[in-house]
């Protein structure tokens, strides 16, 4: 028997039970994984270094998934548009791995690549090389912080509440669940590209 559980223990079997103890528990440790896998440890590390490689395999499986920008000559802001789209859509599939992406510094291979086209793409709009990470910061924080707002419970604020008049007012106005988190994401996602188009037309 633990010949057979060796013989069946690959990459993507072992990514596929971090990723179901992450979406469960929102944590992964080596303990756990070996726990759910039904093997030691130490079987898991003929295949990878340890828990760093294990979330990075996992960033670059979540990358295969978003069409980088084609450099295609179309307009910018479409390719950058289209981008944070997939983007926050592979991120809101899984939202529990966000917080373990942002704890440790990128180093899949596909995944750069992915950022050098970003990257590319800004400068060919004008933007000056000092900025292309700032933008790319804030492009990633939004669409961060826009896939967690798409598993954030439907009634987000209190609309019951005699001292917030204006607020409650607004609440009862706007959308509720996904079509408030997708009207926000699509008005933000247009600021966010006015205000660079604005910028770099401004020089």
């Amino acid at each position: 028997m633990v010949q057979r559980r060796k013989r069946l223990l690959d990459i993507e079997t072992i990514l596929e039970a971090a990723l179901a103890s992450i979406d469960s528990s929102g944590r992964l440790t080596m303990a756990d994984l070996a726990e759910r896998l039904g093997v030691s440890a130490s079987s898991i590390y003929h295949h990878f270094s340890g828990r760093t490689a294990i979330i990075e395999a996992l960033r670059e499986r979540l990358s295969a998934v978003i069409a980088p920008p084609p450099l295609d000559g179309s307009d910018w802001g479409e390719q950058i548009s289209r981008w944070m789209r997939d983007y926050r859509g592979a991120l809101a599939e899984h939202p529990n791995l966000i917080p373990l992406l942002n704890a440790q510094t990128m180093t899949g291979g596909s995944v750069l690549l992915g950022y050098e086209r970003v990257a590319a793409l800004l400068r060919l709009a004008g933007v000056p090389v000092g900025e292309v990470v700032l933008w790319i910061s804030v492009l990633d924080a939004f669409a961060l912080g826009s896939a967690l707002d798409l598993v954030a419970p439907d009634d987000v604020w209190p609309a019951e509440r005699d001292d917030l008049p204006v607020l409650a007012e607004a609440i009862r106005a706007a959308p509720v669940g996904r079509k408030r988190a997708d009207g926000a994401f699509d008005l933000g996602l247009e600021a966010l590209v006015a205000s660079l188009r604005h910028r770099l037309a401004a020089g």
